[in-house]
């Protein structure tokens, strides 16, 4: 059937924008201070530009199923699996890092000191994600009418507030706690250890591939849509980039929390305007959009993997889709892995080192999958060049290679503990982070080859 292309350059950086773009992700920012003007213009660079533009010729080419086509298609079934098993699992991990904001988001409506209790992040969180595990069982709809209404409340509202008053804040001659020069620019890099948050940055502008099955729909696809791309990336950075440097600029370094570090550069600015009575309405707003949000992830990569159970990669018990076609097998698993997961918060010295861990185990994950694609990208380009793309990548080598080099980087530096947090003991972190890399990474290729017949699923 015939599509129309509807979509502009511009409609597409607000697609992106609005996908990616979330104060969740700016205490982690704000932690390098002025410098990360530096760490995002580099993301860009090597990981952010070269994830969009590589997805949006896979995805005008191949437009079914994603990552799983893309990367089967060009390293076969094995990888395929192996590459769609990432990207569903790295999401279940980073659920309860979301779930957490949302707890400590939470925790200011009733008491701020809450936010880094870990009896009660760990109950807000395991509650939350079962029951919006459940709501999901009654489909899409449901779930995109609850997104639908707390995206713009909860994502937009927040981040143009914080900024707006982050800039009343330094114009007003209130204390401000970072250096606004240009030597402040520069990060400290006297130790492999001042780079590690930068595997949290690259995780926080993932997820570029997930926009590029709209690139059939643009008008000029090889016109618009690199245009689209670059615009969506300068809007990301600045609103980022403003949104993180307010962080910075009114909490102490010393106590930014990354789980509740927004809230908290909130409680500052509405008390230096003596509007406290906002602070519980902002912590409402923030909460209930980051869970609609959250409600949309949920079945997004699960019915991703559910996809797989087409060529007989799953086992039959997880065949199974409710009356509204929801995978509801493979929705309790998630939950069930979510829920052990989510223990970290109490092995962990604090919520912010158990925030940091379950980060870095998304992001070492992540870059492993991105690394998949970009290889695909090239072996594609050359396996099957008859194949016709809307859109084609100009120098697919070079942004290819950028990319690898991005992911690779971010996947090295992720298994260093930050110096800006304490994470405790470091052979802690690291048996979690090596274990748990290992066992879900081995875990597809186990299920791959005890792969019977009858795991075919019945269409």
């Amino acid at each position: 059937m015939f599509q129309k292309r509807i979509l502009t350059a511009s409609m597409i950086a607000l697609i992106n924008v609005c996908a990616i773009t979330n104060i969740k992700n700016f205490p982690l920012l704000a932690e390098y201070g002025l410098s990360v003007i530096l760490f995002l213009a580099l993301s860009a660079i090597f990981f952010f530009i070269p994830v969009a533009l590589i997805s949006a010729e896979l995805a005008s080419g191949w437009p079914e199923r994603g990552i799983y086509t893309w990367v089967k298609t060009a390293l076969g079934p094995r990888m395929g699996f192996l590459a769609i098993w990432l990207e569903w699992i790295e999401n279940v991990i980073w659920y309860p890092t979301i779930l957490s904001f949302i707890a400590s988001t939470f925790a200011y409506i009733i008491n701020p000191e809450l936010a880094n209790h870990k009896i009660f992040v760990l109950a807000v969180v395991l509650v939350t994600f079962w029951v919006m595990t459940f709501v999901n069982f009654f489909g899409m709809k449901v779930s995109g009418w609850i997104s639908s209404i707390t995206a713009l409340f909860g994502t937009i509202i927040p981040i143009v507030l914080i900024v707006l008053m982050g800039a009343f804040w330094v114009i007003g001659g209130h204390p401000v706690q970072i250096d606004f020069s240009l030597k402040a620019l520069v990060p400290d890099l006297s130790s492999i250890n001042q780079l590690v948050l930068l595997s949290g940055v690259l995780l926080g502008l993932a997820g570029m591939e997930m926009s590029a099955v709209h690139a059939k729909e643009v008008r000029n696809p090889q016109r618009d849509y690199p245009r689209g791309i670059f615009l969506s990336a300068v809007l990301i950075l600045v609103f980022s980039t403003l949104g993180a440097l307010a962080i910075a600029a009114i909490v102490p370094n010393e106590k930014i929390q990354l789980a509740s570090g927004g809230m908290e550069a909130f409680r500052y600015l509405f008390a230096a305007f003596q509007m406290p009575w906002a602070m519980p309405i902002i912590a409402a707003i923030t909460a209930f959009g980051a869970l609609g949000m959250m409600s949309t992830w949920i079945v997004g990569p699960s019915r991703g993997l559910y996809a797989t159970a087409e060529h007989g990669d799953l086992p039959p018990i997880f065949h199974k889709a409710n009356a509204h076609g929801m995978p509801t097998n493979i929705l309790i698993t998630q939950a069930l892995i979510v829920t052990v997961l989510s223990l970290v918060f109490l092995f962990m010295p604090s919520v912010n080192s158990s925030y940091w861990a379950l980060v870095a185990l998304a992001s070492l994950l992540y870059m492993i999958m991105y690394v998949l694609m970009f290889i695909s990208a090239i072996v594609l380009r050359k396996k099957a060049p008859h194949v016709p793309r809307l859109y084609k990548v100009p120098a697919l080598w070079l942004f290819s290679i950028l990319g690898i080099i991005g992911a690779g980087f971010g996947f090295f530096i992720s298994f260093f503990p930050p110096s800006q947090i304490d994470t405790g003991s470091l052979i802690i972190l690291e048996s979690f982070l090596i274990g748990a890399t290992i066992i879900f990474c081995a875990a597809p290729f186990l299920i791959f080859a005890s792969r019977k017949p009858h795991w075919h699923k019945k269409l």
